[in-house]
């Protein structure tokens, strides 16, 4: 798998086009939301740090209690096995990382995971299946495990893969308050990450699922190799989706061996506090999430991202098949912090 150089990137992207640049910042008539332009986000991204901290934090604090922060838990209910190619992902069949491939999770085991994940405090319980795209069978076991997570108490999101026609329906009818299907990177370094799907297949799943009526959960990875213009490139994809996501995942890539990006160069952890913040300006009302690769960042970079405007992060032990930091560990940040634990509502 080969990735992109600095050096190639202006031949890459020269010969695409993501938005046009627009100087007036347009509105969908409809939404009123603004439509940004990759050069737009990219200003953003160069503006003096504390130029850039500023404007975030005074977006978050026009729509959001700024101390407030939801915990969402992530469970893996079905893992390993995965066909796709995904770089970074130690669940491929395609990397030997000693992942364990296993069957989908009963109910009383996600009974109890959910009950467990209240008591700590969690609002959201997500759970992620290893699957392509899940056949119709799949989807309904799934859709018992939404009730059952439904029935604890919690919002309830699922990550499964692709969905077909009437699958997010029926995951719906169940009660399944967000689906997550991330765009991973921006369109034109998503080939060097992964060669199993297209780009619009991703995009055609976030289309059925806003069509059934389901909130979006959607975000990316950085720290895959990609330059700044990428990862402008990828907020700008995800501000100008219609409507743009209500739950936005910011991941750290965790180098995980085995895997082709376990060599990756570390990403300059500034660099991630500015996706924060970008993403923050450009999707004001969405919940910005600190996602996988927070071990890495340590404390000071998280306090940082909560600066910058994020406002939830995934709480709990383990994401999927990696490590995250100890749940008390991180209520004793946002305890010395002085942030609380709840629920972030964007004002009207």
């Amino acid at each position: 798998m080969t990735l992109l150089t600095s050096e190639d990137t202006t031949a890459v992207t020269s010969a695409l086009h993501f938005h046009a640049c627009l100087d007036e910042h347009p509105e969908r008539p409809a939404s009123g939301q603004r439509v940004w332009s990759v050069d737009e986000v990219l200003a953003l991204f160069d503006l003096p740090f504390s130029d850039l901290m500023f404007q975030a934090q005074t977006v978050h604090r026009a729509h959001f209690d700024p101390n407030l922060i939801e915990l969402a838990t992530l469970v893996s209910v079905k893992t390993g096995g995965c066909p796709e190619d995904c770089g970074y992902c130690p669940q491929s069949v395609h990397f030997d990382t000693g992942v364990q491939a296993s069957k989908l999770m009963g109910v009383d085991t996600v009974r109890r995971a959910a009950l467990a994940a209240k008591e700590a405090g969690a609002s959201r319980f997500c759970m992620g299946a290893a699957w392509r795209a899940p056949k119709d069978r799949d989807i309904e076991a799934v859709a018992e495990l939404v009730r059952t997570v439904k029935a604890s108490g919690l919002e309830a999101c699922a990550t499964l893969g692709m969905l077909s026609d009437g699958q997010a329906e029926t995951l719906r009818d169940a009660g399944l308050d967000y689906y997550n299907h991330n765009l991973d990177s921006a369109p034109d370094f998503y080939g060097n990450i992964i060669t199993t799907r297209d780009y619009q297949d991703r995009l055609d799943t976030l289309a059925r699922v806003r069509e059934a009526g389901i909130s979006v959960c959607c975000g990316g990875i950085v720290g895959l190799g990609e330059s700044r213009l990428q990862r402008a490139g990828l907020v700008a994809e995800l501000a100008n989706l219609s409507p743009y996501p209500e739950s936005v995942p910011i991941n750290h890539l965790v180098k995980v061996a085995g895997t082709p990006l376990a060599a990756q160069p570390d990403l300059d952890p500034l660099e991630f506090v500015r996706t924060i913040a970008a993403a923050r300006i450009t999707m004001p009302m969405a919940r910005v999430r600190l996602s996988a690769g927070r071990q890495s960042l340590g404390e000071a970079v998280q306090a940082l991202c909560f600066v910058a405007g994020a406002n939830s992060i995934f709480y709990g032990d383990k994401l999927l098949t990696t490590s995250n930091p100890q749940g008390n560990e991180d209520l004793a940040l946002l305890s010395r912090l002085g942030l609380q634990i709840g629920t972030p509502m964007p004002r009207a």
